[in-house]
């Protein structure tokens, strides 16, 4: 089998400083928010790049040199979070490999072994809390996010033909995206829309640029995002699709904004 094929490089210089230096984007959510983008687009080996940048120079333009070990450690959790997060939108296969690529380029002492407590108590809420508790949390997180439209788009899942995509929904709102122990509400509909953009799913995606309202960021911070997510894609060859064209990577219609 021959090797995989190189792909030009995404993340340069310039990209980064655009990222570390946009003052709309709260200080912790660039970096997760380009390593959800280069996860949903494929491109785990660039996620490296990102992380190195945040625990070498710090997560703000002002910050000199590297942070001291604790805040290294919080942006390596709050990274890994947000990716874990993401596998409700970007899927589970993108999410190992993007995982992996992180922890090759992270040092040992910023890794959450197994032995150890998990950051996110997820471990202890799967096997120790009782699940009626988990759920009505993830109920609780949903109605926030949707607000008054919630029980619909609920009851369109539950109506899709398969009850079971309701079930996994109510799952993943109740285990995964709900959990804020390492990320807050607002980061995490930063991590959806991270993970949507990409995609090329306008209906998906605009409930959650309403969610990430809901959820208490700015719409000044939403647009920020949104245009951080289209930066990425773009620089990856992503590009607004030639209706006449018949093929190629990128969006059918221009990119849902609030």
């Amino acid at each position: 089998m021959s090797p995989p094929q190189q792909l030009p490089a995404v993340v340069s210089p310039s990209l980064l400083a655009s990222l570390r230096d946009n003052a709309q984007l709260p200080a912790h959510a660039w970096y997760i928010v380009a390593g959800v983008t280069l996860s949903a687009i494929n491109r785990p080996e660039e996620i490296p790049k990102i992380f190195t940048s945040a625990i070498e120079h710090g997560v703000g333009s002002r910050e000199r040199g590297p942070p001291v070990h604790a805040e290294q450690l919080r942006i390596a959790r709050k990274l890994r979070e947000g990716l874990i997060k993401s596998l409700a939108v970007v899927g589970m296969p993108k999410t190992i490999n993007a995982l992996y690529a992180l922890k090759d380029a992270t040092p040992a002492s910023l890794l959450d072994e197994p032995t150890g407590a998990s950051p996110s108590a997820r471990p202890a809420e799967v096997y120790s809390t009782p699940t009626a508790e988990i759920l009505l949390r993830g109920q609780t997180y949903f109605e926030h996010v949707y607000g008054k439209v919630s029980t619909r788009v609920m009851g369109q899942m539950d109506g899709s033909g398969t009850e079971d995509l309701g079930v996994v929904a109510r799952l993943l709102y109740g285990y995964v995206l709900s959990n804020e122990s390492v990320l807050t509400a607002v980061e995490t509909s930063f991590v959806m829309l991270a993970g949507l953009i990409p995609q090329d799913v306008n209906p998906q995606l605009k409930g959650h640029l309403r969610g990430a309202l809901n959820s208490g960021a700015t719409v000044e911070e939403v647009r920020a995002v949104r245009e951080a997510v289209i930066c990425i894609c773009e620089a990856a060859g992503m590009t607004r699709l030639d209706p006449d064209a018949g093929h190629g990577w990128g969006w059918r219609e221009e990119v849902e904004n609030v």
